[in-house]
């Protein structure tokens, strides 16, 4: 530990944290991780975007469907929780032609935000949040394990997009690197 200031002290970060969500090092996991979390979101995404009872003639139809599923299984004391259901019986079942152009476009801009490397964290963590969101309604799946993923590459935000579209974009945004920095792949030090 040092002291940075009378009421700050710096903590060290461990090798493998600092491996893992600040050394370019291990951009080619984030990469794999990134692919395929993202490939999974914007195909499903994708499905979706297609379907009729998604976004088409008959939107809102597959979200009052899986609606009144999650509403079942509240109702038998099964895997939703009474406050969840209560929300999605009043906020999603009475806006589900909304909800379902939500899902189905939030699916492939989350995807191509993994894909491309682009804004590589908020595109992680609303994926994440759609995983909770399907998680809390009962559906079980694959959610678990993208949701853990992208809570990894939510913590991974500074590492997770430099083998993509994050390396130039977030330097333009003016976080983490700077042009010289990312020239050298080394990320500048913050005191």
């Amino acid at each position: 530990m040092r002291q940075s200031s009378k009421s700050e002290i710096i903590i060290p970060e461990n090798p493998v944290s600092h491996f893992l969500f600040t050394s370019t090092k291990s951009a080619w996991l984030w990469l794999l991780i990134r692919l395929y979390v993202g490939y999974a979101w914007l195909t499903a995404g994708w499905k979706k975007v297609q379907s009729d009872a998604w976004t088409g003639d008959k939107a809102g139809e597959a979200v009052q469907g899986f609606v009144q599923g999650s509403l079942a299984k509240a109702a038998e004391g099964k895997d939703v929780s009474s406050w969840y259901a209560w929300f999605l019986e009043n906020a999603v079942l009475p806006n589900a032609k909304l909800f379902g152009f939500m899902v189905a476009y939030g699916e492939v801009l989350v995807g191509l935000g993994l894909i491309l490397g682009l804004l590589t964290g908020i595109a992680a963590f609303f994926g994440g949040l759609m995983n909770v969101s399907f998680l809390f309604a009962g559906t079980v799946s694959t959610n678990p394990l993208l949701f853990v993923f992208a809570t990894w590459l939510v913590m991974a935000w500074k590492v997770a997009g430099w083998y993509g579209l994050d390396r130039w974009a977030l330097s333009y945004l003016g976080t983490p690197w700077t042009r010289a920095s990312s020239k050298n792949h080394s990320m500048p030090v913050q005191r």
